[in-house]
């Protein structure tokens, strides 16, 4: 899904090439994250600590309140939910790195590299998209122990993973823009209480049935509650092709859009250095 940046370096590389570079540094990407505990655990932690509060509280609204038609279990309804503030998260830290290779100097050495710069930005968004698979696995696992079901089996577990490496580079493409315009670490973190309002303000967490006023509206309207219904529905219910792919095409249109500013933002530092 990646838009190619055309550059001075990128003459000579074969696509072959690129890829072949674009996967080491996803692989960099990949180790460097999971060699920072402090960097992804808060991710797996903070959505598992919602959940877990969430369901012994009101875990018996599913029988009496709208919008949880056909929810045997409220953990059932939260897991697409944990499964999109995991990814959110993590999508942030990858943005977060690519300003602290900015900082360290490292994106310096990588332009005066015989590198392809289509790869640098292809690397990160690889290996924040390859981790968002590792965050929906993780939870599919550790909420099917406590006895979440995915009413869609195989199929349905495999839209869950191929929704969060979509959804990675969204929240990723976004984050790396930024990270390439301003050079600053602590501005791409200042996205967070942002992608929180966004993500609250959704169907993540409780059924737009259920809202009232301005809150419903604008619930209604927000990307994720269309991206999280349709996911949600194969978790529930079961295996609906037409709202899997009405839910992955918002994802993939938003991640074109993030993908497309990363890269304008990548030639505008291009730019700058040469």
């Amino acid at each position: 899904m990646a838009v190619v940046v055309v550059g001075e370096r990128d003459v000579g590389f074969g696509a072959r090439v690129a890829l072949e570079q674009g996967r080491a540094l996803g692989l960099r990407s990949i180790r460097g994250t999971l060699r920072q505990p402090q960097v992804w655990l808060p991710g797996l932690l903070f959505p598992i600590f919602i959940a877990a509060v969430n369901t012994s509280a009101m875990g018996r609204a599913v029988e009496f309140l709208p919008g949880f038609d056909g929810v045997d279990s409220l953990l059932d309804f939260l897991l697409v939910a944990s499964i999109t503030q995991s990814v959110l998260f993590g999508g942030l830290a990858a943005g977060s790195d690519t300003a602290t290779d900015i900082q360290t100097g490292f994106f310096d050495r990588l332009l005066a590299s015989p590198v392809s710069r289509t790869s640098i930005l292809v690397g990160r968004l690889m290996g924040a998209s390859v981790t968002g698979a590792l965050q929906a696995m993780v939870f599919i696992v550790l909420y099917g122990a406590f006895g979440a079901r995915v009413a869609a089996g195989v199929p349905g577990g495999l839209l869950l993973i191929a929704y969060a490496m979509v959804l990675a580079l969204v929240i990723g493409g976004f984050a790396a823009m930024l990270a390439l315009r301003t050079g600053s670490a602590e501005a791409v973190q200042n996205m967070f209480p942002l992608t929180f309002i966004v993500l609250f303000v959704s169907s993540a967490f409780f059924p737009t049935e259920s809202m009232e006023g301005a809150y419903r509206s604008i619930a209604s309207y927000n990307p994720v509650t269309w991206m999280v219904d349709g996911m949600r529905y194969q978790v529930i219910v079961g295996l609906d092709w037409s709202r899997a792919a009405g839910s992955l095409l918002v994802a993939a249109g938003l991640a074109a859009l993030a993908i497309f500013g990363a890269n304008m933002a990548l030639r505008a530092r291009l730019r700058r250095a040469t």
